[in-house]
């Protein structure tokens, strides 16, 4: 990990990106998931749907309290100076907040840059990858 900032750890490598982000999903750590994006990082909510900046930022509580925790495996990591194509499989497995088992797996196809203070964040989140 590298840079704290108010007293949240950033990722010094783009794989360590997605590490932190599960762990800051399944914590429920929304000022952790906020510091993961760029400000105006965007979010693919399903192909052709997506949310940016503001909005993006807005819409995060409300993801986190209908969410079931995310188990991740990294595929793959391309990093051409400071910017990573991060690709991974994930699945979503439990109970959700209306009693019913939810299953979602998948394979995402996010975009990161590291920043002045070398710490990686999503410039584009996109869990629908090739979809």
């Amino acid at each position: 990990m590298s840079a704290i900032r108010n007293d949240v750890r950033l990722p010094a490598e783009p794989a360590e990106l997605l590490h932190t982000f599960v762990g800051a999903f399944n914590d429920r750590n929304l000022e952790l998931l906020q510091e993961l994006f760029e400000p105006e990082g965007m979010h693919v909510r399903e192909p052709g749907v997506t949310t940016e900046g503001e909005r993006r930022r807005a819409a995060l509580p409300t993801v986190l309290r209908h969410r079931i925790p995310i188990a991740v495996s990294l595929r793959n990591v391309y990093v051409v100076g400071d910017i990573a194509l991060v690709i991974n499989d994930y699945v979503h497995d439990g109970v959700g907040p209306d009693g019913v088992h939810v299953h979602i797996e998948g394979t995402a196809t996010d975009v990161a840059r590291r920043g002045a203070d070398g710490c990686w964040r999503y410039v584009i989140s996109n869990p629908s990858g090739t979809s």
